[in-house]
Parts: structure tokens; sequence; C-alpha cells
């Protein structure tokens, strides 16, 4: 049998007598692939030469089959504008058709050297112009849209009134590392024991952000330790619980409609289990009162004894009163316990010392990095090390003083590697400069002024007769009922977007015991940062109340069925709404935004 006979077996079909002849091979530059000739293609009786496989570009004809051709470019990649000259030689690579394009008339020989018709040569320099030139373009020219947008962004924090009890603005030197050449470092690993090589400085910078992180907060590095690598208060939570719990061990936090925060374990209503601590823990949560708002502790301490948690968790993100840090150390010994404090939304208050001091009485302190603490969005965990003290206590583990803490390996291994890749070493510089900034005298003047502009407001809206969940507030943060004029926490947090004020819905406990969505949470940081004093809160207030009688008669339009499908937007430009805008805009612009320029 010919070669011409076995050509119809070059796509692959067989029979059980006889098998095809392996196809006729041409060499191209990278000896690895070859090029396969179809069995309809004559070449001509010179070889063919070595085909470089940067010159292979695919393409896709009128069919939509996928083709390699050989591109024919010059130094400047500008295509040839006249293809006569070009002749095409059709072969398969991979079982795909590959079309060599090459001058009329050349021979093999010609191809082997640089000739008029192929310049595969391309200048250096020519190519460190295009590499420079796309690196060192400004934002708005290298994404006009992006820039665009952040720009809308800017002049939208400008011109509203920032409420929201965990947001805040950053410094200028804040802002200045977190957009600094930081970013392209890889550091995976502790310091002095990374992955990659080249860390000498970036180790330098962890060690003085954990030094400073101690120093913020009054630590001795005797006692205690930090992890300053997490990438939130969520990733630092869960951090803890896996390296210290092993799957489906217990924890018991604040529920979350009581004011605590979801990654600290939480059901809905109907089971389903939302957080990761919940999916892969088993939590269990102590409420409040829910006739006075505050944490009961005494059916607390009869449900930590019921349930017996490994770790029983203090903290939450809509509580607006201090922690009993003594009563909860003796609930944790009592039950046996490790005690652990999410001080996320007062760690600027803690380390001011113008709140508790959980390091006192707990084994661990997480939070954010953000918030009252005014640094870049990030997580940090602080850890018991050395033995343990005395306590009194019935559980024997708390007696032993030659028992030490095993915290400090176990958390670590838990963010990296279980959890984490790399640290963000602009994050964890710009945290190293908002810690130097909170251990120093103005920062305390700062956050004494947070509390009392909290105060001025929770006042100012009492003397309107607005029911506030505990009566008023002993932190940054204050939370109004919102049931009393018929509102949800949903309608009325949209009016006051409608108005440039942000501020944020939340679920809390009525009187009677039943999860109401009628509640808000207002908070003092963003705007004492712009330099808002009392005066200008009780301003705010009158505003906040304002557009509560706007989204009350809003409310009782949606709930007789007069408004549309969408009812909120069909009041966005009614004279109440408009006005209200305006005067917030007029207020707020009023003060300066940290490392803005306007």
């Amino acid at each position: 049998m010919d070669r011409a006979s076995q050509s119809d077996l070059s796509l692959g079909f067989t029979n059980s007598h006889a098998l095809p002849l392996p196809p006729q091979r041409i060499p191209i530059a990278d000896d690895s692939i070859t090029l396969q000739i179809d069995s309809s293609f004559r070449p001509s009786l010179n070889p063919t030469p070595p085909v470089p496989l940067q010159l292979l570009e695919q393409r896709f004809d009128s069919t939509g089959s996928r083709t390699r051709v050989l591109v024919d470019k010059d130094e400047d990649f500008e295509e040839e504008e006249d293809d006569d000259h070009l002749r095409e030689e059709e072969f398969i690579l991979l079982g795909q058709s590959l079309k060599l394009k090459r001058c009329r008339g050349t021979s093999s020989s010609s191809m082997r050297s640089p000739s008029p018709c192929k310049r595969f040569a391309v200048d250096p320099e020519s190519r460190r112009a295009s590499v420079k030139a796309w690196g060192d373009q400004p934002l708005s020219q290298a994404d006009p849209e992006i820039h665009d947008l952040m720009e809308k962004e800017k002049h939208r924090q400008f011109r509203g009134i920032e409420l929201i009890a965990s947001e805040n603005f950053v410094c200028r030197a804040v802002m200045e590392a977190l957009g600094s050449h930081l970013t392209n470092k890889y550091s995976e690993g502790m310091p002095g024991a990374r992955y990659y090589t080249g860390n000498q400085n970036i180790d330098q910078i962890e060690n003085l952000c954990i030094e400073r992180a101690l120093q913020a907060f009054g630590l001795s590095p005797e006692h205690w330790g930090v992890n300053v690598q997490p990438y939130s208060c969520t990733s630092a939570n869960f951090a803890v619980f896996s390296g210290l719990l092993l799957p489906g061990e217990r924890i018991m936090g604040l529920d979350s409609p009581s004011g605590g925060h979801m990654s600290h374990g939480y059901y809905t209503p109907g089971g389903k289990k939302v957080s990761g601590a919940s999916i892969f823990f088993e939590s269990f949560p102590y409420k409040v009162d829910p006739r006075t708002g505050f944490i009961d502790y005494e059916k607390l301490e009869e449900k930590a004894l019921d349930y017996r948690p490994k770790i029983l968790i203090c903290g939450g993100s809509s509580y607006p009163r201090d922690w009993d840090f003594p009563r909860f150390r003796y609930v944790a010994d009592k039950c046996g316990a490790v005690l652990m404090f999410d001080m996320a939304q007062i760690s600027g208050l803690v380390a001011a010392k113008e709140s508790p001091n959980p390091f006192d009485y707990c084994d661990i302190v997480t939070s954010t990095t953000h918030k009252s603490l005014r640094g870049p969005r990030g997580g940090i965990i602080f850890y018991r090390r050395g033995f343990k003290g005395k306590k009194q206590s019935i559980n024997l583990n708390h007696c032993d003083s030659n028992i030490q803490y095993d915290f400090e390996e176990k958390i670590n291994f838990s963010v990296f590697p279980s959890l984490q890749g790399g640290p963000h070493n602009n994050h964890i510089a710009a945290l190293a400069i908002a810690l130097k900034q909170a251990a120093s005298p103005e920062y305390k003047v700062y956050m004494r002024q947070v509390k009392k502009n909290a105060k001025a407001l929770a006042s100012a809206l009492k003397s309107k007769n607005c029911k506030l969940v505990t009566d008023g507030t002993d932190n940054h943060l204050i939370l109004w009922d919102l049931t009393p004029l018929g509102l949800t926490g949903k309608v009325y947090e949209k009016v006051c977007e409608m108005c440039h004020i942000t501020v944020n819905k939340v679920a809390i406990f009525s009187e009677n015991g039943v999860i109401s969505p009628g509640g808000v949470r207002i908070g003092s940081p963003a705007m004492t940062s712009r330099g808002c004093l009392e005066s200008d809160f009780e301003t705010m207030a009158e505003f906040l109340y304002r557009a509560a009688l706007i989204a009350s008669a809003a409310q009782r339009e949606l709930e007789q069925g007069k408004s549309q499908r969408e009812p909120l937007k069909s009041i966005y430009h009614c004279k109440d709404i408009a006005d209200l805008r305006n005067q917030v805009e007029a207020f707020a612009t009023q003060f300066a935004m940290p490392a803005f320029d306007m």
C-alpha cells in the first residue's frame, strides 16, 4: 500500500488489518513540536525551513475553524501592506490547519538569513519604551472610567454626612502607605521566616508594626503577642477559632439582633447557618434583656454553664454600652472557656483609655484596624503568652502558674498558611502609622471628642422624644428604635441616602422579645475626623429627625398601596427631600476631608 492510498487514514480512522504509516514531519524551531503535512498538500522539492514559534498566530476562518498563520511583521510590528508577493503553504499542527506565508520566489536558504521580506528582529529599546509607557501612565489616562468613578466617590464623601458607626476617614500618611510600592512585595510567612527572599525591609516594617501595636494598648511583649497580618476582623476571628478548636467544637457570642457580630456565629430564625463560624463550629448565643437593651448577665452565666463553650466571646457591632469584663472572666473561668473579646468597634476608645480595658481580663483580643482606630482596612489578633496567672476560680486549668499559654503558635499557623496567603505589606505599613498616632496625646483628645459627640447626638434625639436602645450610649454609637414612628430601618436608611446622609439599618429586640427590623445604627467617628463638635452633631440630629418624618410619610404610602413598584424612587425629587439634601450639602462642605484635595 503506497502513501497515497494511506491518505484516507490521516483523520485517525483505522481497521483491524492495517495501520497508517506515520506522517512525514517537518521540524520547527522548537524541536518538541513538529508540523504534520496535510495529505492533500504537495510541498516543493526544497525542504521547508525551521519556523520560529513566536511567528505563529491563531486565526479563525469564515467557517469558524482555527488556523495558525505565520505573521510577517516588521520591526515596528506593522503588517505588510501588500500580500500579493506572499504564498501560502498549509500544514496541520496538533490537528489544526497551519498556513505558512513566505515571499514568492525566495529560496529556503534565503529564509534562514535576514531579508527585506522577513525582518524578525525587534529593537530592544523600542520594547523597553513600550513597557515603560504602559507602566508610567497616571490613573486618569490608564483607566479614565475608574478614575471618573473614584472622583465621584470622593465628591460623594465630601458632600455628605457620614454616620455609619464602622466607617471613618484615614489621614494622608495612611493613604500614602496604602498606595505605595509595598504592594509589590510577596512576603508569605512571619518576620525572619519568609518563603521568599528580599524581605529584609518588610520584616522591619512588620516588626515595627507589632511593637507599635503593643505600645498603643500598653501591653508588655513578655505577656502579649500580636499578629498584624489578618485581612479583616472576620478572618482574624475565624483564625482564632480554627487555631484553637476542632471542627464542631463550641463557641458562644452575643446574638446578632442583640448587637453581636455574625462572625461570632449566627443562625437565621429558620436554622440556616449564615457565618463560617457557625458552619464549621457549633455556636449558641446569649442575648440582651429586651426590656432594657443591656446584656442579661444572669442568663448568660446560666446558658454558658449548660452549653460549656470552648471559647466565650464578648464584643459586638451594635452594642452602645460598656462591657463588664470582670463578669465575663468569672463566667469563662466557671465554665472552663477561653475568653475572647472582639473590640472592632471600640478599639480606638480602648487605646485612648476611654473604655474599660479588655486586656486585664481576656485571653485573646481581636479587632479591625479601621473604624474608631482610624487605620487601614484589616484585622489584628492579640494573644496572651508566657505563664498563666492564678485567678480566683473553681477551674483548675487557670490555677497552675507552671502552665504556659499555647496560643501563639496555633494562631500564627492558623493565619498562615492555614487561612491566608501573603500579607498585604502596604496595609501593615499603614497600620503601623495609625498605631503610632493612636499612642499620641492628640489621638486621645480626638477619641474623647468622639464620645462627647455621640452623647450630644443622643441627647438631641432624645429631646425630640426619639427612643434609643438602652436610653443612651457609653461609646461612639447609638441605636435608634424607629418603631414608634412606624418606620423600618430599611426605608429610613434609603431616605437618608437621598438626602446625602449615610446610616445603616439594624435588627433590634422589641420589648416583648420579638426581633424587629425597625432599628438604625448611628456613629460619630467619621464626622469627628472632619472636625465636627457637639453643636454640629446637634444640627445633624435635626437633619436625622426631619428625614425620619419624610420617611414615615413614605412608609404610610407604601403600606396603603398608593406607591409605585419602587416607591422610594418617586420621592427623590420631592421638595422636602430636595430641600433637606441641599441643606445637608451646604453643612457638610464646610468641613474639610482628611487627605482630600477638593
